[in-house]
């Protein structure tokens, strides 16, 4: 009920190249080669995401581009995680203590799977249709994770159950990879589960539970003289120790490379020092959420320029030392919250630390808030300790209904928000006035809402939120974009200005995604005779931001485009496609342009030659009919 109105939203932000622009999820039949070249089209990561792509085609195939029917598909996954969450969280508090009854462990389990389900940090990970990717991995973590601990309690009662271990490992890992690759942190959630409650133990205790009281010392005795399984020990090298030392070694020379961060304004450095800060502002977000705080888009994130600069660094890592300090202490006196507490900071080890990600992103706590609740809530709900002090358990009681109210309304409001975009679009800019993204979107959408009609009040209202994005000094091409595609759309003036600040950012830094995207957009819009762009202007803009080493092929490739179709450069349109082809050599739209255009010169040899290299892609016969429309296009030999 509470997500129920933003399911009637529309599309936002990378829903457009991940679905609505992405040709490759909107399948004409469920023949397996569509099927095939669905689940390889995914432009978000060079691992594909096969299985997220597949879901996304499986929905177009029933509902069409019907975004509503996106978000209750993911509205049904977050509810099946809540149900995984369950019984997961019934299933760690049963270890903690003797099987009493039921109801000992279920309601402070479905305590905290509910007020997992309503946390406004996880609101994008439901009502943002192409983070299904993270919901969807997420369910296979959870999934392993039940599988785990089932195994490991048959275990440590005397049963089989080591097989179920390395399935529970192996498989949902491999199948979430396929969603996300925060799937791959699995196995490090199992080992956390393995040193705070299994304990590498092989034996279990005479009455059924693991040996956990309130004496630490005992506790401790109890660890250090329990018989450990080498069965464990042996499966978490394997599965865990290995693979990381070898992802190490593959991961770190890219990563110390100055030009892996070219694109960004953060080097490693200064990214670890920054993600100190978030981290922090994540636990703060998800116990205690605002509106301000949650806004979406985070790209007005101040850097960390140092320790000192600003000073919340320092105290940021001081507080995360902390804090891991606390969860190790805990393991013995309350090893439900260092269990929460331990996973909420493993969750950030592959999203916050060496990769050049972006900085912030709210749906990167899926599963990181989970660990802040199983660290927080059952201790508040909790009556053991407090039964001589009814006040003390009034207090609690009172924190924990101001919590779920609090979590409740942040959710449902913005809930309401999503479900329309053009309220959504100025409710976040209202959030975030200094966020490039929040502006240019607001500008954006007005445009949408004026259907290009130069009378439309609409149309005076875009010009101010991305004439502001625009002189935002972290802010890419877009808005400069926008502008200059809304004018010439209505056949109004363009500014001097929006092409020099843009043509000024190309040449100043190397160009990103969004860049791209704008120069794919600016392309596309005058091959269709939509736009009349000045030529010399959008090839002093090509010419600018293909100066950085090593350009994408992306961007070569539109520049090809804009060559051959805008330009009539016939040579420098191939040229520059041959180019994106060599950077570019598994994608195979690439080499499908490259072919068609030496086909409309009669250069057929050259053409069969690349069919051949074409013919290596074609897994599962995805290019299939491709491949035969080229050689319809060239003469019998």
């Amino acid at each position: 009920m509470i997500y129920w109105p933003g399911i009637y939203g529309s599309w936002l932000f990378d829903d457009y190249p991940n679905i609505v622009d992405n040709k490759g999820v909107q399948p004409s039949d469920s023949s397996l080669p569509s099927l095939v070249q669905a689940t390889l089209s995914s432009p978000a990561s060079e691992f594909k995401r096969p299985l997220a792509s597949l879901s996304f085609a499986a929905n177009y195939l029933f509902t069409g581009l019907d975004p509503f029917w996106m978000k209750l598909t993911n509205l049904a996954i977050h509810l099946l995680n809540g149900v995984m969450l369950f019984l997961l969280t019934r299933m760690l508090m049963r270890s903690l203590i003797a099987p009493t009854g039921d109801r000992t462990a279920t309601w402070p389990a479905a305590l905290v799977t509910g007020a997992w389900m309503v946390l406004p940090i996880n609101l994008t990970s439901v009502l943002y249709v192409v983070q299904r990717m993270e919901s969807l991995a997420n369910l296979f973590v959870l999934a392993g994770l039940l599988g785990y601990v089932t195994a490991r309690q048959r275990m440590l009662a005397g049963r089989s159950g080591f097989a179920l271990t390395v399935i529970s490992l192996i498989v949902p890992t491999m199948l979430g990879v396929l969603s996300k690759e925060t799937a791959v942190m699995l196995p490090l959630y199992a080992l956390i589960v393995e040193w705070v409650l299994f304990r590498f133990a092989s034996a279990k205790t005479a009455d059924g539970a693991l040996p956990v009281t309130s004496d630490d010392s005992a506790l401790a005795a109890t660890d250090r003289h329990s018989r450990k399984d080498p069965r464990i020990v042996l499966l978490y090298v394997l599965l865990l120790a290995l693979p990381l030392t070898v992802g190490l070694g593959w991961l770190l020379p890219l990563v110390l490379k100055p030009e892996s961060w070219a694109t960004r304004d953060f080097t490693l450095q200064t990214r670890l020092l920054s993600e100190a800060r978030i981290v922090v502002d994540y636990i703060l977000w998800t116990v205690l959420p605002t509106p301000h705080a949650l806004s979406f888009y985070h790209d007005d994130f101040s850097i960390s320029s140092g320790l000192l600069t600003p000073i919340s660094t320092l105290i940021s890592l001081l507080l995360i030392a902390g804090f891991l300090a606390l969860a190790i202490v805990l393991r013995y006196r309350q090893p439900l919250a260092s269990l929460g507490m331990l996973w909420f900071l493993g969750a950030q080890l592959l999203t916050g630390t060496i990769l050049p990600l972006e900085l912030v992103y709210e749906h990167r706590n899926y599963f990181a808030s989970y660990g802040l609740l199983l660290a927080l809530l059952p201790s508040l709900a909790g009556r053991q300790e407090v039964k001589r002090h009814d006040w003390l358990l009034l207090a609690r009681y009172t924190i924990l209904g101001g919590l779920a109210l609090l979590w409740i309304c942040v959710t449902a409001l913005t809930a309401q928000a999503w479900g329309d975009p053009l309220r959504l679009a100025e409710e976040l800019a209202a959030r975030a006035p200094d966020s490039p993204r929040a502006q240019y979107e607001l500008g954006r959408t007005y445009i949408i809402y004026s259907h290009y009609d130069p009378t439309s009040p609409f149309t005076q209202r875009a010009y101010a939120p991305l004439e502001r994005a625009a002189a935002l000094p972290q802010s890419s091409i877009l808005p400069q974009q926008a502008l200059i595609f809304m004018n010439s759309r209505m056949r109004l003036p363009l500014k001097d200005e929006w092409w020099s600040s843009m043509i000024e950012k190309l040449k100043t830094k190397r160009p990103g995604v969004q860049d791209e995207s704008s120069l794919a957009a600016l392309t596309q819009c005058a091959r269709e005779d939509h736009c009349d762009l000045p030529k010399s202007r959008m090839v002093a803009s090509f010419t600018a931001a293909l100066a950085h080493p090593a350009p994408s092929a992306r961007l070569l490739a539109t520049y090809g485009d804009y060559a051959w179709n805008v330009l009539d450069n016939h040579e420098l349109g191939i040229r520059m496609t041959r180019e994106a082809v060599q950077a570019s050599p598994y994608e195979p739209a690439y080499q499908i342009t490259l072919i068609r255009m030496l086909a409309a010169q009669q250069r057929y040899g050259e053409a069969r030659t690349a069919i051949t290299r074409l013919q290596a892609l074609n897994v599962g016969g995805r290019l299939d009919s491709s491949i035969a429309n080229l050689r319809d296009q060239l003469p019998q030999p």
